[in-house]
């Protein structure tokens, strides 16, 4: 059986460098239960600041997915194709911005463990 999760929030973050990519503040992980897989199904987001950024998704601290926001933007990305997280995996979620850029990153990002 199929069980959503949600991550929402809104979260800050300081800007260390486009090349640098930091933890949102809270830092956001998931785990993927042990008997369980997991799918990245969407991911809505905004951007407060004037400059654009980008959230970057990992799995296991290896990048699995970038999403460019504009300044003073949000985007929607339905993900068409879906790949299964493995159990135990760890998903973590950064931001990247011009270095001493400050904002808030609205994020709501589902996932469905099956």
């Amino acid at each position: 059986m199929e069980t959503p999760r949600f991550i929402q929030g809104v979260y800050s973050f300081e800007g260390q460098g486009l090349e640098r990519p930091v933890p949102l503040r809270p830092a956001i992980a998931y785990t993927v239960p042990p008997d369980r897989r997991a799918q990245l199904i969407y991911l809505r987001a905004g951007n407060s600041s004037a400059e654009l950024v980008y959230l970057l998704l990992t799995r296991d601290g290896q990048p699995m997915r970038y999403f460019p926001i504009g300044a003073r933007a949000a985007l929607h990305v339905p993900l068409v194709i879906v790949e299964d997280i493995h159990p135990e995996s760890v998903l973590e979620l950064s931001v990247g911005a011009p270095e001493g850029v400050r904002g808030l990153a609205t994020i709501d990002i589902g996932l469905a463990e099956i």
